[in-house]
């Protein structure tokens, strides 16, 4: 069995798109635009557009902290596999 990893550094500098069992969805529906998710994601790959959260999956490693951060709980966690 192979263990990814990624060298230190943000995910920015890292690739980590790939190796991630689940990917954040926005409800922009529910969205209240506080910007929470973006505040706390520890990689810096949440931007707004839009007033919208828009998350890049191509280095985002699936952690859910967005998700368990907001506040009207519009951010969902999906497999990988489901999304």
């Amino acid at each position: 069995m192979i263990i990814p990893h990624a060298k230190p550094g943000t995910a920015t500098e890292n690739l980590t798109g790939e190796w991630k069992a689940y990917m954040p969805l926005v409800d922009g529906d529910k969205c209240i635009k506080c910007g929470i998710c973006q505040n706390f994601c520890p990689e810096g790959i949440m931007g707004v557009v839009k007033k919208i959260p828009e998350i890049d999956y191509d280095y985002c490693k699936g952690c859910s902290i967005c998700a368990n951060e907001c506040p009207v709980k519009c951010i969902k966690m999906e497999r990988v596999d489901d999304a």
